[in-house]
């Protein structure tokens, strides 16, 4: 295989996986209508919450995860040294999915998922996904605020890979984490207006 095409070809098949809406096919599969016409709107498993289905919510937050994992592996698998630019189309995928016009979720998940599959296919220290989860779930114990929790958890992915010495995965999560936070941007500004919604209702 030429140079060039394992590197693209590494790139659009974390794209293809990344992009699958999960939200949107568990919610049209179980008959709870168009994911994409309730609530925020948003393919993400807190808006699949939002329909009381709280299987589906589970599945999605799973399956969105799982593909960022996917991506990586099958990279490694197929196109070896090609995980990182698996992982950028993962998570380019999921944001902005060619199938839904371009839009598509938050990546709080495809990014856990990305981190988990490097653990398993990069040598990344197991303890940096586990730090990305209890910041996430932690976060969200405490505040009821989803957004929030995947916000905290976007900074600890970076800061975690440099504490291992990492530092080109660090380089990347903070790419990672900014692209987050930019799909967060109407919530960051909600939250410091005091009117973000809280999982589980109220202000």
């Amino acid at each position: 295989m030429q140079p060039i095409v394992a590197p693209i070809a590494a790139l659009l098949l974390g794209y293809a996986l990344g992009s699958i809406p999960f939200g949107i096919l568990l919610t049209r599969l179980s008959g709870a209508g168009d994911l994409r016409k309730v609530g925020s709107g948003n393919i993400g498993a807190t808006n699949v919450l939002r329909t009381g289905r709280k299987g589906l919510a589970a599945a999605t937050l799973l399956l969105d995860a799982a593909k960022g994992t996917a991506a990586l592996l099958l990279a490694d698998g197929l196109f070896p040294g090609t995980v990182q630019l698996a992982a950028i189309g993962a998570l380019l995928g999921h944001l902005w999915p060619v199938w839904l016009r371009f839009a598509g979720g938050k990546g709080v998940a495809t990014y856990f998922g990305i981190v988990v599959g490097f653990t398993l296919a990069d040598g990344l220290a197991g303890w940096v996904p586990a730090a990305y989860a209890a910041s996430w779930i932690g976060t969200l114990a405490v505040t009821r605020y989803s957004s929030l929790g995947g916000l905290v958890a976007a900074l600890a992915a970076p800061l975690a890979a440099a504490l291992t010495g990492r530092f080109d995965l660090a380089l990347l999560f903070l790419g990672f984490t900014l692209l987050v936070f930019w799909t967060h941007r109407e919530n960051i500004a909600r939250l410091l207006a005091g009117t973000e919604s809280r999982v589980g209702g109220g202000a």
